[in-house]
This record gives C-alpha cells, structure tokens and sequence, in this order.
C-alpha cells in the first residue's frame, strides 16, 4: 500500500479534503498539508482536531510552508515527509510544478481540475493536451500514476460517464453534464471558487457537438430543467474541463457541460467584463501603478470560505445521457445532491467545496490500496468507476440513478439550434434598488438560484478548480 498523503493548498477544498483524509487516516497515513501561508494550513488542522476527525489518533496531521511553484522546494518536501501521494488543491497555475515534482520523486500525483497558464485564457482545445498530457509518456516510463481531474465536475461526473457506458447503455448519443446551486449564501454576490479562476472560465464557451469542437458566446444558450430535490432551474451552455478528456475517451456524438446561473449573476458577471474588470492583463493608472483588474476584483469580493457558516440550501451535479441499450431508446440520470447546511456541520464547509474536496480523497484511498495505482497518467473515466462511486457513497456523497421515459417531459434536450434563437431566449432581467441593492435578491426563487455553483474542481480551489470547477 501508498502510505502518507500531502494536499497541497488551504482553501475551501483543502479545508474538506483534509477532513476526510483524517477520517481515513487508517488508510492513508500521515497527512501533511502544505501552502504559501503556513497558518491557512494551521487552521484546518485546528477545525480537523475540534471535530475530532482524526480516526487514527497515532498518525500525523502537521503543516508545512511551501512556494508550490518551486519544484525542488516541493521536492524536497515530499522527501522528508515520505509522501507517496500528492493532492494538489492549490491555484489553476501549479499543475505542472506539482506534477514534475511527483515525476521526479515517484509519488502518485491527484488533482481537481486543468492546468492554467496566467498569461492564456481557454486556449484551443482540449486543454489536456497543451499541458498535462505532454507528460503522459514520462509518467509511464518511470511508472508514476497520475490521476487528473478527480473532484467532482471534472471528475465524479466522468465516472458517471464511464458508469453509463459499462452499465447502462450499448451506444450512447449524448451527455449533457448539469451542474446547479440552488443554494443561498446572503450577500450580495461572490464565487464559491475564488474569483480569479471562476471568471476566467467564462471567457468562451468551447463545447463538443457532432464529434466537433463549437464555439458559443457566454451566457447564450439557456434551458430549464425540474432537476431532483432542488426543482426547475435556469442552466446555461458553458466550456469545462472534462469535455477536453471525455470528447477523447467517451464515444458518445455530442458532449456538453450546463451551469446554473440567476439572472443577477448574470447581469453582474456583464457589468464587471462589459466595463473591463474581468480582464486578466495589467492596466496602468493614472499614477504609474499596473493593477490587474481581474486580481482587484478578487480582492474586492468576499473570501468564498467566508460563505459557509450561513449558507443554506442545495447542490445537484451529474450527467443526463441518451442513448441505446439491446436497440432500445434509453434516457438516465446520475446525479448527486448536497445540502450546504449539513456540509457546514460536519466540516465546516459549504456544499460546492466539500463536492469537490471529498471526490480526491476517495481517489487517494483507491491509489493507497492499489485499486487504482495505474503506474501512468489517466483521466477519470478511464478508470472502473464503480469502486470510486462506492467509496463516495459512503464518505458523504451519495449517487442516484433514475430512468428517464425517452423523449418525455422529464428528458433534458440539449440540442443546440441557432445562435439567433437561442439569444432571443436566453436574456436575463433584474430589478435594482440603487437605494437598497439586495432588492436584487428579494424575490424568492431568484434568491436560490442567483448564485453560481463552481468548479471546479478544477476541481480545486479553483475552480473548486483548482481550489476547476
């Protein structure tokens, strides 16, 4: 067996992971958890200890101080805390050094969400190949298993892909990816991910239809759908990390990602690029200083780990897949719901953090026992899902199955048609108090929708990404 983990970050995914790798600790060891800001990382360890999560009391729960873009400071680490398994749940930007580090030293390297380069936004797809997947062969050659995209969207969601295929279907026509938060967290407005990483998401809309990439303006093709639990909500056509993997490894005609987004983040998010803020390039003042908009708007918005003490209500993720099984018309949905408020009494985290913190401490606790140890880098859904979805059902996310009547009231069409339709359908409308902006939030079912669900995972702080996601 792998024996002892580090998760590098201290986020809100972080804070989650670390909690459920210390309730593990029987399988996965020591825990080190290591970040820029060394006291980030205290501080998970203290809520961690103050919950009592730490199952094996004899293992070692500690912190460490590390720049995870210098790879021989990371190298070093994962030396002397005898590390085999890295989490990586910093920023979109470290994918790479934490992963040359993991070449270097043999250690299984897990992340949430694709890599990011500072000075690009959604390059040409699929994203995977400009970077990660220039590795493949290394990680093979010197048999180190890498696990990409492994928090919730990217990552439970192509397990459910790879579940649809070996369980459910013979051929499959389309995955439609649904991703709704239908949660409310009272203020005004924030990301659940931090900011920087969430806007950069919505530059472009790439989507894989017809076997094709196709690109769509933001905010531009809209549906709604009476998902299970949390009822009809507004989604919106939107790029996302594991269309780049699952368009390559999932045989399937059209693969495309649905985000739930109000009418008042919406008509925030349009503001803030309309006039410039969402920008990643410097831009400099009249005094001579370089501010990056987009960096400045981060320090404006609220800490999304600050979110979780008040926040109520529910998540719902999963896949809506078409197709056939023994010639006949087939429709399921797998699909997954948390409730913010539990999430936050059992590890003081909100729903969207904690769907993206547990998922790569399951992946953990299946490289520890060998179960998935590939000895090489691989997406998700490459791997046999079932053993993951068993470890998720009993750690705190739970997957449901429910057959669909084909083409009945209760189908989710995904189909695109032309972009002139589309728009004409797709318009966000707010009524704003000058006096009294939370009027904004007043009226009820737009309070629990106006607020966007993130990502992930990367999964990650990201984006959940990264800490995307």
């Amino acid at each position: 067996m792998k024996k002892n983990v580090m998760i590098i970050g201290a986020g809100g995914v972080a804070h989650v992971a670390a909690h459920k790798a210390a309730m593990n600790n029987d399988v996965l060891g020591d825990i080190c958890i290591a970040s820029r800001t060394q006291a980030k990382c205290d501080a998970i360890i203290e809520s961690v200890n103050r919950k009592g999560h730490l199952k094996n009391p004899e293992g070692r729960l500690y912190s460490a101080q590390l720049d995870a873009l210098d790879i021989p400071a990371i190298v070093k680490l994962i030396k002397k805390s005898k590390t085999k398994i890295v989490i990586n749940l910093g920023s979109a930007f470290l994918n790479m050094s934490v992963l040359e580090a993991c070449i270097e030293t043999g250690a299984a390297y897990i992340d949430t969400a694709i890599h990011e380069d500072p000075d690009k936004v959604c390059e040409e797809p699929p994203w995977y190949a400009n970077y990660e997947w220039k590795r493949k062969e290394r990680c093979e050659e010197k048999g180190v298993t890498a696990i990409l995209g492994a928090g919730f969207d990217p990552g439970v969601v192509n397990a459910y892909c790879a579940l649809a295929v070996k369980r459910y279907f013979d051929k499959i026509d389309t995955i439609d990816i649904l991703d709704v938060n239908a949660g409310s967290h009272g203020r005004y407005f924030s990301t659940n991910f931090d900011p920087e990483i969430n806007f950069r998401e919505f530059v472009k809309v790439w989507t894989w239809i017809d076997r094709q990439w196709q690109e769509f303006p933001t905010h531009s093709v809209k549906r709604e759908y009476d998902f299970p639990v949390v009822g009809k909500q507004p989604v919106y056509l939107n790029g996302h990390d594991e269309l780049h993997s699952l368009s390559k490894n999932i045989d399937a005609n059209s693969i495309r990602f649905w985000m739930g987004f109000g009418d008042h983040y919406i008509n925030v998010f349009t503001v803030l690029r309309t006039l410039g803020f969402l920008s990643h390039l410097p831009v400099t003042l009249t005094t001579g200083q370089e501010v990056v908009p987009l960096k400045l708007v981060k320090a404006l918005l609220p800490d999304p780990m600050t979110l979780a003490p008040g926040y109520t209500g529910n998540t719902c993720i999963g896949v809506f897949v078409k197709g056939w099984m023994e010639g006949k018309k087939r429709e399921v949905l797998i699909y997954q719901v948390s409730d913010h408020k539990k999430c936050y009494e059992e590890v003081e985290s909100q729903a969207i953090s904690y769907t993206a913190g547990v998922p790569p401490v399951a992946a953990a606790m299946l490289v520890a026992d060998g179960v998935w140890d590939t000895k090489k880098m691989v997406n998700v859904e490459e791997l046999d899902p079932e053993p993951f979805i068993k470890i998720l059902d009993s750690i705190g996310l739970p997957t449901e199955v429910k057959e669909i009547k084909p083409d009945s009231k209760h189908s989710f069409d995904g189909t695109v048609r032309t972009l002139e339709k589309e728009l004409s359908e797709s318009t966000a409308t707010v009524t704003v108090s000058a006096a009294n902006p939370m009027i904004a939030l007043s009226s009820g079912k737009q309070a629990k929708s106006s607020h966007l669900k993130e990502k992930s995972g990367s999964g990650k702080e990201k984006k959940h990404k990264k800490n995307k996601k």
